[in-house]
C-alpha cells in the first residue's frame, strides 16, 4: 500500500485511477483496506475544494412547487396572502422565521436550504 495525500487535481486523477483499479476488492483484501483509505482522502479533497453550498431559499422553495406540481396560492398556508407570496417568490420581502418553519414542516423544505441566505 503506497498511499499519499491528495494535493492537487493532478494527484487526485491519480487517485482515481488507481481506485478504479482496486475498486472490486473482496472485504478482507489489503486491496479492500486501500480502497476505504483512498476513498475517504478523495472525499476529503472535493470537500475542501468543491464544497457544494446549500441552494437559494427561493430556488429551494419553486424547486418543491415543481416537484409538488404546486402553485403559488398553494403557499398561503405556510407565507401568507396573494401579495406576501408574490412579494417572496419574486424576492422583494425576505422570508421570516415563521414562513421558514412552516413551509419546512408543511414543504419538507430543508432547513439548511431555507436559511442560506442567513447562514
Amino acid at each position: 500500500m503506497n498511499i499519499k495525500p491528495i494535493r492537487n487535481e493532478e494527484d487526485l486523477q491519480e487517485s482515481f485511477r488507481h481506485l478504479e483499479s482496486i475498486f472490486q476488492a473482496e472485504n478482507g483484501a489489503p486491496e479492500s483496506d486501500e480502497m476505504e483509505i483512498l476513498v475517504t482522502l478523495i472525499e476529503a479533497y472535493e470537500n475542501k475544494h468543491y464544497s457544494i453550498s446549500p441552494p437559494d431559499p427561493i430556488e429551494a422553495i419553486k424547486f418543491r412547487m415543481d416537484q409538488q406540481g404546486l402553485k403559488a396560492r398553494d403557499l398561503e398556508a405556510f407565507i401568507g396572502g396573494s401579495g406576501r407570496v408574490s412579494e417572496v417568490l419574486n424576492r422583494k420581502r425576505p422570508l421570516s422565521l415563521r414562513m421558514i418553519k412552516r413551509l419546512h414542516n408543511g414543504l419538507k423544505i430543508p432547513y439548511e436550504s431555507l436559511l442560506a441566505d442567513v447562514v
